[in-house]
């Protein structure tokens, strides 16, 4: 009879731990598998903070010099460039860029420099502190580039500057830029031997497009601005004109400063990566 008393309390025993056992694996599996869920965010996270850092080291092509004019600065610069001048519009340009304090960096055409009557505005812009570089004699792509008179157009404009502003500048920039147009080593050779230096932009604002609405250049420049060094490719357009306050204020806004080109400080700018230009 004891025997019998002890295998009956043995079972209820057996039978108290399947219970409990039973009662337990249900928590069991909720703290599992929360566990596992919280411990997911983390990995992920991870992940994107890879691919966010991956896509922050991109290599910048070559020609790009932004970047590397980046490290040697330790501010924040931008260069307004004007091209196709001189033009009836110059002086107002002088107005607005005079009435900011900003100096410009200007690229202007001998077919213009040619006009006498404009001529007394190129001298403004020298005396009140503003770069004048060449923009070749005719802007004629074929003239330029097929026939490879881009050296003799570029020092016949550099010398009617140098007549009118009894300055000695040595840059340019290239009529619809350096690509395609300098692809010729020949023309490039001929560039590092006569001791031109050339630039193009690393912000196109299509100023020339929006001829009705000086508002999308002010936008246009906004979206592409990017980098700490740039350079902005703007016209002697009276939309630009328009524009030009505005653009001024965003640029002081981002905590940019105006600088204008120097040649004892040139650096490389030029879409075909050609470190001698």
């Amino acid at each position: 009879m004891e025997i019998l008393h002890n295998d009956t309390k043995k079972r209820k025993n057996i039978m108290r731990i399947r219970f409990i056992l039973m009662a337990l694996l249900p928590i069991c599996l909720i703290v599992f598998f929360v566990g596992k869920s919280y411990s997911a965010p983390e990995v992920q996270v991870k992940s994107a903070k890879q691919d966010f850092t991956e896509k922050e080291e991109i290599v910048p092509i070559q020609g790009d010099t932004r970047k590397v004019e980046d490290e040697k600065s330790t501010r924040k610069v931008v260069y307004l460039t004007f091209d196709d001048g001189p033009s009836k519009l110059t002086d107002q340009f002088l107005d607005v860029l005079h009435e900011e304090n900003v100096k410009a960096t200007f690229f202007m055409q001998g077919s213009n420099l040619k006009k006498e009557h404009l001529q007394e505005s190129v001298k403004r812009a020298t005396k009140e502190g503003h770069y004048i570089g060449g923009h070749s004699m005719t802007h004629a792509f074929k003239t330029l580039y097929s026939e490879k008179q881009f050296v003799p157009e570029m020092s016949e404009t550099l010398a009617l500057i140098q007549e009118i502003t009894g300055t000695t500048p040595n840059l340019v920039r290239p009529p619809y830029g350096s690509a395609p147009g300098l692809k010729s080593e020949q023309i490039r050779d001929q560039i590092v031997d006569v001791g031109i230096k050339v630039w193009d932009w690393t912000i196109d604002s299509n100023d020339w497009a929006f001829r009705d609405d000086p508002h999308k250049i002010i936008e246009t420049i906004k979206n592409e601005t990017k980098f700490d060094v740039e350079v902005v490719l703007l016209h002697e357009k009276s939309q630009t004109l328009k524009a030009l306050p505005g653009i001024i204020a965003f640029y002081r806004e981002q905590g940019y400063e105006f600088v204008v080109y120097d040649d004892e400080n040139h650096f490389e700018l030029n879409f075909q990566g050609d470190v001698r230009l």
